[in-house]
């Protein structure tokens, strides 16, 4: 038997424009309290939320836990005289309760049946405690690691981001939605929300259409074709228009040429930040805009709730706006199956089962071994588990806040630190800790101190890990960084440990790329860790003892330093472009005072092992439109130990009616060599992978030569040329 549905369209002919209205806001928990009942007082007050509004609105932002869920839809349910459920929605962004490593870590797994196990995971969670929808996955193309948000994103590729972003809808969503354990996903931030103008949040954004098009909108696009439920505005400007009060952006692009018949949504406060923003006076003509342009809910705001009946009565607002935006959230609410069990998925014996049970863990602790990238390594590592001593020094080397921003529910107190992840592995008895400093903001007086209890740990190990970073909340959102080196005295700390000349390891905990070229030159070796979240620890002992072989891959650049941001692989070439790195010429593009290059490029990742590219053979040079070219390499295995190796293709269009980049990610394949072991690996090359904008913003191959790249990062490339005809 097939699910009961709703007739949808009878319903909304029966609703009163005030009950639709409701159906378009989106309000937080506290106000469905009992004991917030008549007290709308506060912030709320400046909303214009009446106490009767409260039984009309159509969705709940960050309710925490199935029982909260329940007592909130009972509630409401006994008040609402249609008896339409409300949507529970939240920000489940690397996990749950079970946290995952943060996005952008996920994207350097380079694995997008790991990414959506993450979401399959979350979503299992999430449901239990009875949320309907998760504003995940953020998809915005980033290429200033000064942004905060850096860490939501997978990555400065458009190619890369937009796989990531198919991973998570198809793990949250399943293939039906109404199922328990699934919830809907809701891409953000659209659009171009990266590109923010000297990666500072809220800012300005002003990009050309052809940039929009080629590099920051197909991963969304990606998102809505695998079935995303819903879509969430940006907060930046598109055209010099804010977001949600684009109608270019929504109606246009959005539901004209894509054909998204989801939900959309504000981001918080958004539709009254058109005020700010200048393009509205005041919060009338800011909802009038924003369902213009096509906005279906107002999160956080009181814009809709006070203004849009007057609108409708005032002739300025189209009733038939508001009834198509009400059709498609109660669509989505019938779709998740919420007429027929409002209290879908939240069940707190379930949660008791399944939240944090070991199989999550466990699955944590693979996938954020998987995301830690080795950036260096002088013959240091793998330690040797029968080392006598390691001591671990460092602001993180026992510290449980390695969660990362965005990990609502997650508990510092559940996961596990750097030190006990090590002594899980060889033994408390075995390993030294002493702090060393501070992340930042201690005296002279106290760093001495600590330093010299630091220095003692480390004369007495054969081994020394340096646990280093950010703090947790100088990432994530309005967490912009001018300056992004190590905060605080931490190079001064590492400095005087490495001076010793003993093997040691830096591992790094942080929510962007960091410029750390000093430490680069001078540390032994180096692992990316980023905030790794529950079994963080566990994870980075893996890898320290050589149980897991790193394999993955940077899919940010890190600069050399914040003077050459915004650096990123795949830009243009310019009429005078630098010979090379080495190069002394003078009129051409360049720096006089540091490279053009980043320090580690996108792509770059080292492995415990070593690993021989052959020469790239190519069945045919010439690609006919409905043809295919087969480019092969072969990869060995010439190190120590069994590994896995990220073959990435890249590929270059050299002559065009518009500018092209110098190189484009346009394939990848993971591969696990034995020692000695070799494969193999073949591309096939298609005409529509040549596609771009051309002068006309037309969509189109054009025929030229091109160069075909691969290799193990976008840098360390080796090239060969083809012909489309």
């Amino acid at each position: 038997m097939g699910r009961k549905k709703v007739d949808i369209k009878k319903l909304l002919q029966s609703m009163t424009l005030e009950e639709k209205i409701g159906q378009l806001v989106q309000l937080a928990p506290f106000l469905f309290k009992d004991s917030a009942k008549g007290i709308i007082t506060g912030p709320m007050e400046s909303l214009g939320i009446k106490d009767s509004d409260v039984w009309n609105v159509g969705s709940v932002l960050g309710t925490a836990g199935a029982e909260e869920t329940i007592e909130i839809q009972k509630m409401y349910l006994e008040r609402n005289k249609k008896k339409i459920p409300l949507m529970f929605m939240a920000d489940i962004i690397h996990g749950y309760r079970t946290i995952f490593p943060i996005p952008l870590a996920l994207g350097c797994t380079w694995d997008e049946k790991l990414v959506e196990k993450v979401a399959r995971v979350s979503a299992i969670e999430a449901s239990a405690g009875g949320v309907h929808v998760t504003f995940s996955p953020m998809v915005d193309l980033v290429r200033d690691p000064r942004w905060g948000r850096v860490m939501e994103s997978t990555g400065e590729d458009p190619y890369l981001n937009s796989i990531m972003a198919r991973a998570f809808v198809r793990g949250y969503q399943g293939d039906d939605i109404s199922k328990e354990g699934n919830i809907a996903s809701c891409v953000k931030h659209f659009a171009a929300y990266g590109a923010v103008e000297g990666g500072r949040e809220y800012n300005t954004v002003d990009v050309s259409e052809r940039m929009l098009r080629e590099f920051y909108l197909p991963a969304y696009k990606a998102a809505i074709d695998e079935g995303c439920k819903m879509v969430m505005t940006s907060f930046n400007t598109v055209n010099s228009i804010p977001s949600s009060g684009n109608k270019w952006l929504l109606r246009g692009i959005l539901r004209g040429e894509w054909g998204f018949d989801g939900v959309t949504i504000s981001d918080w406060g958004a539709i009254k930040e058109l005020i700010p923003h200048g393009v509205a006076e005041d919060e009338k003509e800011a909802a009038e805009k924003a369902i213009k342009a096509g906005v279906d809910i107002d999160m956080m705001t009181g814009c809709y709730a006070k203004n849009l009946e007057r609108l409708v009565k005032e002739g300025k607002v189209d009733v038939k706006l508001i009834d198509e935006a009400v059709y498609r959230i109660l669509k989505l609410k019938e779709e998740l199956g919420l007429f027929e069990n409002p209290f879908k998925g939240a069940d707190k014996e379930k949660e008791k089962r399944v939240i944090l049970c070991d199989e999550h863990r466990k699955i944590a602790r693979e996938i954020a071994a998987s995301s830690i990238v080795l950036l260096k390594n002088e013959d240091v590592l793998p330690f040797d588990k029968n080392v006598n001593k390691i001591a671990i020094i460092g602001p993180y080397a026992d510290e449980h806040a390695i969660l990362g921003p965005w990990s609502w529910q997650g508990r510092w107190e559940e996961s596990v630190s750097l030190k006990e992840g090590i002594a899980n592995k060889i033994g408390e008895s075995k390993v030294l800790v002493a702090k060393g400093c501070e992340i930042e903001g201690e005296s002279d007086a106290q760093f001495k101190k600590s330093l010299r209890q630091a220095l003692k740990a480390a004369k007495e190990a054969d081994a020394i890990v340096l646990a280093l970073g950010e703090h947790y909340d100088m990432s994530g959102e309005a967490r912009s960084r001018a300056f992004i080196t190590l905060p605080g005295r931490q190079e001064e700390l590492a400095k005087e440990i490495i001076k010793l000349g003993k093997p040691t390891v830096v591992v790094l905990f942080n929510g962007r790329p960091l410029e750390i070229r000093e430490l680069y030159n001078i540390a032994p070796a180096i692992l990316e860790a980023w905030f790794p979240g529950t079994e963080g620890g566990n994870a980075i002992a893996d890898v320290l003892f050589g149980d897991k072989n790193p394999s993955a891959k940077l899919t940010m650049s890190f600069p050399y330093t914040v003077g050459q941001i915004p650096v990123y692989y795949n830009h243009f070439n310019t009429g005078r472009p630098k010979p090379s790195e080495d190069s002394t010429e003078r009129f051409c593009s360049h720096y006089m005072d540091i490279p053009n290059a980043p320090l580690l490029p996108f792509g770059f990742g080292l492995s415990y092992t070593k690993f021989k590219y052959s020469k790239i053979k190519l069945d045919k040079k010439v690609l006919t439109q409905d043809g295919v070219i087969k480019a092969s390499v072969k990869v060995k295995n010439v190190g120590k130990y069994p590994g896995e190796e990220i073959v990435q293709l890249y590929i270059r269009d050299m002559v065009a009616s518009v500018v092209r980049p110098v190189k484009e990610l346009k394939g990848f394949k993971k591969i696990h060599l034995e020692v000695g072991e070799e494969k193999e690996v073949v591309f096939e090359i298609r005409e529509e992978m040549l596609r771009f904008h051309n002068e006309n913003m037309e969509y189109v191959s054009e025929k030229s030569k091109f160069q075909l790249m691969i290799g193990p990062n976008s840098r360390d490339v080796q090239a060969v040329e083809f012909e489309l005809k």
